[in-house]
């Protein structure tokens, strides 16, 4: 064997045995004497020493090596002179006194530091991901990674769930991103698509029978990136037989719960988590993904407004919207005009007209307040008796500062979503070291869109409809007020995953397929296969899926998904090291019977 040892396991105990290590150079010092090489691999570092008296041909071969050359070295385990410990490393109390060494591989200089976690342009650390993986940080990242997944796979195996793979090459689905599309040279003219989830084949294993199933699943989206996106991720998919959602809730809770402690036990994980309704958390958040790591709660102050002399308040009012806002605690004092100019242009990049401040001055009891206490640019708009309204009704005191948006509700709830964010990073009020989980449940079961008239579903068409609520389908005048059987796990602002119970009768399917527009032959054309199946005995059934990527960014403290991938693509779903998407031949176009013609592929 070339190595009889991993670097990073070598302590006290192992002081007196003969070794072979082998690895790269991570470091080295030479004192005009004795070299020093730091010799990493996958388990982490050992100092090698390399004395001209003792191995005057090792020492010349040291002396060759560079950082990240790939080196054998065979010696002896030795105590560390006293004074030189190392108590940051864990083989810090030891070192091999090399006897032979021999370089396997040299390496070019590399394009940014191993060694050293320094800044490095995205585009370079991804076009040399080989190397980037090889820096402490990510290759960490990507340990805890297989750590995350080998404890899901234990955590369900233990609890009866079945592992279970589902297909890559499948059938297009007409809901949610566009899908990845795959020719068949077999059958010319016909595609296969990537899955983007595997929704259909969970929900048919049920009906199999199978009442417990899991997978790692790979799934792939042609949507625009942000920084928890990308073309190609991993979720941990579930679903469950004879449940409701309290049951699937129970148990996603448990299973975050023990993975923080057992992988990242020094992370805090506030419980049990809290339960708001889809409607809970856009009124005091304005997110379906909120941030409970702090406070600055919305209010709204439409009720007590509307007859406000401020027109853009009664307008707003009038034309169905609404005003609200938050209070910043001592943001009286701390909140200077520029910032709130560059909070104002923050909102307004979210779709909202303007910010409105009033700031409380002075302290003690709202009482004491008085006009001159009062500093805002509408002031003379407002009597002092309605600020104290409004700075009552946001549980606002003397010394804070309230910021008001008058919208639309949706534009209103977006905007402060932005504007309480940006203060809670500016003001730095997030707990530290904290994962604040909490479930949003009962989303609409649909959506309008204007633009082409029709429905769309809030999460995907086989969600249950809320049972009191199901009658609501049958009609066109209700069908908004529905309610879905639908949760989301939200923690520090992301949404982790989400799930609901399904549908499982074909008739509410059908009714469903029909209310997006789908005609029945197109819906039995597409999802023939699952209406049937509901025909031969589909037992109730729920599930959900989580983000594994999104689970080990929170548990690393990333605000990038890419960190906790070996080989992610850019934002403009581009991989700089492989090249991908690139051009193929014309024999494999001729192969499927695909043409290009003014850059796209026609067949």
């Amino acid at each position: 064997m070339l190595k009889t040892h991993s670097c990073g396991v070598l302590r006290s105990e192992d002081i007196g045995r003969e070794v072979t290590l082998a690895g790269w150079v991570h470091r080295r010092r030479d004192h005009g004497g004795l070299i020093f090489i730091d010799l990493r691999d996958h388990t982490g570092l050992v100092q090698v020493v390399f004395d001209p008296k003792e191995t005057p041909e090792a020492h010349a071969v040291a002396s060759e090596a560079r950082g990240e050359f790939v080196l054998q070295v065979a010696g002896a385990v030795a105590a560390r002179p006293t004074g030189t410990e190392n108590p940051q490393l864990p083989t810090g109390a030891i070192e091999v006194r090399a006897s032979a060494v021999t370089i396997l591989n040299p390496a070019k200089t590399p394009p940014f530091y191993i060694a050293e976690e320094t800044e490095v342009d995205e585009l370079l650390r991804l076009k040399y991901r080989y190397l980037d993986l090889r820096r402490e940080t990510m290759h960490q990242n990507i340990v805890l990674r297989h750590r995350v997944t080998k404890f899901i796979r234990d955590f369900l195996s233990e609890r009866g769930f079945t592992e279970i793979e589902t297909p890559i090459l499948t059938s297009p689905t007409p809901e949610g991103a566009r899908d990845y599309l795959v020719p068949s040279r077999i059958y010319p003219g016909r595609f296969y698509a990537l899955p983007q989830s595997p929704q259909q084949m969970k929900q048919i294993l049920m009906v199999a029978g199978f009442e417990r199933y899991f997978q790692i699943a790979r799934c792939f989206r042609d949507e625009d990136l942000r920084a928890d996106r990308q073309p190609e991720f991993t979720q941990l998919d579930l679903e469950m037989s004879f449940v409701e959602e309290s049951d699937v809730l129970a148990l996603i809770e448990e299973l975050q719960i023990a993975m923080v402690q057992a992988l990242r036990p020094g992370l805090k994980v506030p419980q049990p988590f809290p339960r708001l309704t889809y409607e809970e958390a856009m009124l005091r958040y304005g997110s379906d993904k909120p941030d409970l790591r702090f406070g600055l709660e919305l209010h709204d102050f439409s009720d007590g407004l509307r007859d406000s002399e401020f027109t853009i308040f009664r307008q707003t009012i009038a034309a169905g919207g609404v005003v609200r806002g938050l209070a910043v605690p001592g943001g009286a004092a701390t909140i200077s005009r520029k910032q709130t100019d560059d909070l104002t242009k923050l909102v307004q990049q979210f779709g909202a007209r303007g910010l409105v401040s009033i700031a409380l001055e002075g302290s003690g009891s709202l009482d004491s307040l008085t006009a001159d206490d009062i500093r805002s640019p509408v002031a003379k708009y407002f009597t002092v008796e309605q600020v104290k309204a409004i700075a009552s009704a946001a549980g606002a005191v003397r010394g804070d500062m309230m910021y008001l948006v008058a919208d639309q509700p949706a534009i209103a709830a977006r905007a402060l979503d932005g504007l309480r964010r940006e203060l809670g990073r500016r003001l730095e009020l997030a707990e530290r070291d904290t994962l604040r989980f909490c479930w949003v449940t009962n989303f609409p079961l649909f959506e309008w869109n204007d633009e082409d008239a029709r429905w769309y579903s809030v999460t995907h068409p086989f969600t249950a409809p809320l049972p009191m609520e199901a009658h609501l389908l049958d009609d066109p005048e209700t069908i908004g007020q529905v309610h879905s059987r639908s949760y989301d796990l939200a923690c520090n602002g992301w949404e982790v995953g989400g799930g609901s119970i399904r549908i499982h009768q074909r008739e509410l399917q059908e009714k469903v397929f029909g209310i997006l527009g789908l005609s029945m032959e197109e819906a039995r054309q597409r999802f023939g296969h699952l209406l049937e199946a509901f025909e031969y005995g589909a037992p109730p059934h729920g599930g959900t899926a989580h983000g594994i990527e999104r689970t080990i960014a929170l548990l690393i403290g990333s605000e990038d998904i890419r960190d906790a991938m070996a080989f992610p693509k850019t934002k403009s779903a581009v991989d700089p090291m492989t090249g991908a998407p690139s051009p193929v031949a014309q024999q494999q176009l001729d192969d499927l019977g695909l043409r290009l013609e003014g850059g796209a592929v026609e067949h």
